[in-house]
């Protein structure tokens, strides 16, 4: 049984449908729990029962009330692991873990803030499965390093890019050129993609301020594509400071994309800009797969998933005079450099970061939390 808050969009959402789909097609009864959302019919589509639970709710009552629910959910279906994948419903499977003596997981997905030991406190919570999945080496060593869990007890399951979807070969012209009039993209435009929710720390003012330093931007086009899922006065700001720096002709907020292997197909670079580590960064790996020139931050897992000059740049975070330097670079690189970088990035990502590399180590973690007897490190 996994357990998350809603099922409305996210990396967490599509990958609890992707390990519901590899659950049912290996046999095993797959269950999930949550307050619902539109993605609730993947869950049965993938072979799973979706139970609607008020899991989102931040309510000390409602998370004290629902350890009961779970605990009747649980005995109700013969549930063997319960496997909790954000913070809130988290405490609510922990405290049902403990009544059932079922097996309790967590996947730690996020790079956390903790502003006070009160905030740390609440983030624990997701460090005290009995095996806990890490998304990144990187949130792997945050989690033994912050709160002391033993590193044995630690399992690394990057997430993955469904490389069905993520192949250049798959998308057909008729998509991208769709896709190019609806955002009015003119033919011979150079295209940058910031893709990414449209939150603070994603970095777009960061690319903006990058984009003025550019000399020549008369065929430039910046596409930062990306759902503000209810942000409208950060939305505003940015539209501020668009007209503010004179980018009224060269920035773009489309808001979300459906088909996103075809917006990669788009461009000439992507950009990551986040300004806070990310967890795992899944649009750099699925920009990767596509075989796109990626430009990411130097910090957290993206260190992982982009090697320097090989698939990819890396520049510190926070810094437009480096970011505009090595997106000078990026633009201007020929093709073959162009196809060596193209070819460097699809391997890696089919290697190390696909789909069913991410179903098969985590249905490998259910079977080992089963056997009572975990192996060593991660």
């Amino acid at each position: 049984m996994q357990v998350l808050p809603s099922l409305i969009t996210g990396g967490v959402e599509r990958g609890t449908i992707d390990v519901t789909q590899a659950l049912s097609e290996s046999g095993w009864r797959a269950i999930v729990v949550s307050s619902g959302g539109p993605m609730a019919h993947e869950v049965e589509r993938a072979g799973g029962l979706h139970i609607e639970f008020p899991a989102g709710s931040k309510n000390p009552f409602t998370v004290y009330r629902n350890i009961d629910r779970l605990v009747s959910l649980i005995k109700e279906h013969q549930v063997d692991i319960l496997h909790a994948r954000s913070r809130v419903p988290a405490w609510s499977a922990l405290g049902a873990a403990q009544k059932t003596g079922v097996k309790f997981l967590t996947t730690f997905h996020g790079n956390y803030n903790e502003g006070n030991p009160l905030k740390k406190y609440y983030n624990s919570v997701m460090a005290r499965g009995d095996l806990v999945i890490a998304i990144s080496q990187f949130i792997g060593d945050q989690i033994c390093d912050r709160y002391g869990v033993d590193a044995n007890k630690v399992r690394v399951v990057p997430r993955g890019a469904d490389i069905n979807l993520f192949d250049p070969n798959a998308v057909s012209p008729e998509r991208v050129i769709q896709l190019a009039e609806s955002w009015r993209v003119p033919d011979d435009a150079t295209v940058v993609m910031l893709p990414g929710r449209l939150t603070r720390w994603k970095g777009h003012k960061v690319m903006l301020e990058a984009l003025t330093r550019l000399e020549d931007r008369k065929n430039l086009r910046c596409i930062m594509v990306g759902d503000a899922q209810g942000r409208d006065a950060y939305v505003r700001e940015l539209q501020d400071d668009i007209v503010r720096l004179g980018l009224e002709s060269v920035v773009h907020l489309p808001g979300d994309c459906r088909d996103m292997p075809a917006a990669f197909m788009l461009a000439d670079v992507v950009v990551s800009a986040s300004t806070d580590a990310e967890a795992f960064g899944r649009v750099i790996v699925e920009a990767q797969a596509m075989g796109r020139p990626i430009i990411a931050t130097d910090h957290g897992a993206a260190r992982e998933t982009v090697t320097h000059g090989e698939n990819g740049w890396l520049v510190p975070p926070n810094d437009a005079s480096a970011l505009v330097n090595v997106l000078r670079e990026a633009l201007s690189i020929d093709n073959e450099t162009r196809d060596q970088i193209a070819r460097r990035g699809i391997a890696n990502v089919r290697k190390n970061y696909t789909k069913e590399l991410m179903t098969d180590r985590t249905m490998t973690v259910y079977q080992e939390v089963l056997s009572d007897h975990p192996g060593h490190g991660g």
